[in-house]
């Protein structure tokens, strides 16, 4: 009798304590709790996914190469969307790896062979051999730069060594948001420890996930350039308009339209756009040079 696809991932996962099928009920339990122990990867699968048919054996084989150094948990989402909701997968195949309870890496699509075994390689290498202040610096400078999957890798990287780095905590939510993947940065934010919640670090991915989710309702940015080069003193186009350009990473540009708010009308919403240059700060960080120079600039505003 022939096996259809969710038998077949049943025996396979009887195969080995390593490789199992895991549901809404025991997800906690079969990979939160477990990855505190060692890297858990989830596979987010389909019966009707073509794809996922191809990923599953290379995926299984892989894991099981680790010899018990990292577990596989396989979730149909046909019988058990809630967690693929929560994470935010829109597609699948997708795989994402999560360590002392948080998700810090992930991928989507039947990637190769050997680009799934480098893939767990970095979740039980990577990092030790570094300078750990080297690595974060490293990320940072990544997300400076505009490169969210590099930063997203650096940041995870630290993560599979150090479960419990609120700085490779909050630059990987940083690097997910910049990414454009909201949902899955609020779903990694939520992993934080409990009672680290005004860690500094944490504070600033808080608040560059709430600056992304505002900038998120605004849409198109060729409007609010328009209103603003119509009128100079609509307030609120200009501050809107920072808000999208600080969304698209342009830093300069939503310093220089809230700066000029701040210039212009102190009492301006209540001090609004003076609010949310302290924002900007929080979510860029205390060493970023947009900081340090805006922070300058805001003073000379203020006590001129």
């Amino acid at each position: 009798m022939l096996l259809n696809q969710g038998e077949a991932n049943r025996g396979a996962a009887g195969a080995s304590a390593d490789i199992i099928d895991t549901t809404t009920q025991t997800f906690m339990a079969d990979v939160i709790e477990e990855s505190r122990r060692r890297p858990v990867l989830v596979d987010f699968w389909a019966p009707w996914c073509g794809p996922c048919k191809t990923l599953g054996p290379v995926i299984e084989k892989a894991v099981t190469a680790t010899k018990g150094k990292v577990k596989l948990a396989k979730m149909n989402i046909d019988e058990h969307p809630a967690i693929a909701g929560r994470l935010g997968i829109q597609s699948i195949p997708a795989v994402y790896a999560f360590v002392n309870g948080q998700p810090v890496d992930g991928f989507m699509g039947a990637l190769p062979e050997s680009q799934v075994t480098a893939f767990i390689e970095r979740l039980t290498g990577g990092a030790a051999d570094a300078d750990l202040a080297e690595v974060l610096a490293a990320g940072e400078q990544a997300l400076s730069e505009g490169d969210a999957p590099g930063a997203a890798e650096i940041f995870a990287h630290v993560l599979a060594q150090e479960p419990e780095n609120l700085k490779a905590l909050g630059g990987l939510v940083r690097a997910q948001i910049l990414g454009g993947a909201l949902e899955q940065a609020k779903a990694t934010l939520a992993m934080t420890p409990a009672g680290k919640e005004t860690d500094a670090a944490i504070a600033a991915a808080r608040a560059a996930l709430e600056l992304a989710e505002q900038a998120a309702s605004l849409g198109d940015i060729a409007p609010l350039e328009a209103a603003v080069a119509k009128d100079p003193s609509d307030f609120q186009s200009r501050f809107d308009l920072a808000l999208a350009y600080n969304a698209r990473n342009k830093r300069d540009l939503a310093l220089q339209h809230l700066l000029d708010i701040v210039r212009r009308d102190r009492t301006w919403n209540e001090d609004g756009a003076r609010k949310q240059v302290l924002q900007l700060f929080e979510a860029w960080g205390p060493t970023d040079p947009h900081t340090v120079a805006g922070r300058k600039k805001l003073s000379t505003i203020l006590f001129s």
